[in-house]
């Protein structure tokens, strides 16, 4: 991802500090923003409205067992791409099945199965539909820390992505500070002021493809997306229920393409062989971006 290495380096400096650990149940999450091209022949701005929820249900099958159950919906509402100048709705859809087993000697792994759809939901086609797995192992060394690292593999409409992850939690000895972070997928890192009142910092990324099945079945979009932002959250049921402001900058770039166009295998943002694709629209600017989340979080 363009524009990325610099936020990335920064959270990662930030968030060796401190961090915690806990388990996000449900999320919902909104956010704003709109983007200039970059081609100086075109001066349209995109706005992009993107609403994601998520949900997870655990179930405790034994003392070391731990079967996750969930589900991931994610729509983008932005311009027509070059198509045709209407709205295209971007829409993932995806479940999270797997399992948290104990492994002894403080180590837990877990191993999720993620079947998912993306596309515009213009028709049903072969295409939309994709596959990823995560592989995550803890080692908690106490009540405050611990190190996390894995691997997340999916396939996409223009190859496959291979993204290795590494990261950590850490909570402060009074509970006012934590950082969580599995890079370079999400982080993020808050300090309570207040029973109630805090402020913190998170950094999400991904890289995604959806099909154009309405527009054209010849047609995909491949979304790569950063978003680092600043919040101030206030808790509406103690210790559970979260509701933030936030603002932040977006380096999400939307890159049309033909259906026949594969890159090939993509570990992080490199191509294997190189990337010699033609992309059909201008390069997306970064933005400042505006949102609401609502989170319901419990300790683990």
């Amino acid at each position: 991802m363009k524009k990325s290495i610099a936020v990335l380096l920064l959270l990662f400096m930030c968030a060796q500090m401190q961090a915690q650990d806990y388990l996000d149940l449900a999320k919902l999450s909104f956010n704003e923003a709109t983007f200039a091209n970059l081609d100086e022949t075109n001066n349209d701005e995109t706005t992009a409205f993107n609403t994601y929820a998520e949900v997870y249900y655990p179930v405790p099958v034994s003392s070391k067992s731990t079967i996750i159950g969930g589900f991931t919906y994610e729509n983008t509402r932005l311009g027509g791409l070059n198509l045709d100048g209407d709205r295209t709705n971007l829409i993932m859809a995806r479940l999270n099945l797997g399992l948290k087993q104990d492994l002894g000697k403080g180590w837990t792994g877990t191993f999720v199965f993620l079947p998912k759809i993306a596309s515009d939901f213009g028709g049903i086609d072969e295409q939309n539909f994709q596959v990823g797995g995560l592989s995550l192992f803890e080692k908690r060394y106490n009540a405050r820390k611990g190190i996390k690292a894995g691997m997340y593999v999916s396939s996409e409409q223009f190859g496959t992505i291979v993204t290795p992850l590494i990261g950590f939690w850490y909570k402060s000895k009074n509970g006012k500070f934590y950082a969580n972070a599995i890079l370079p997928i999400r982080s993020e890192a808050q300090y309570s002021i207040s029973e109630r009142v805090n402020f913190g910092a998170s950094l999400i990324t991904s890289i995604k493809a959806y099909n154009l099945a309405e527009r054209n079945s010849n047609f995909y979009v491949q979304e790569e997306s950063i978003r680092f932002n600043v919040f101030a959250g206030y808790e509406l049921a103690d210790d559970s229920l979260f509701l933030r402001a936030k603002v932040g900058f977006d380096t999400t770039d939307y890159g049309l393409y033909n259906s026949s166009d594969m890159a090939g295998t993509q570990i992080l943002t490199s191509v294997i062989g190189g990337d010699d694709r033609t992309r059909l629209n201008a390069e997306f600017d970064s933005a400042i971006f505006v949102g609401l989340d609502l989170v319901y979080r419990v300790g683990i």
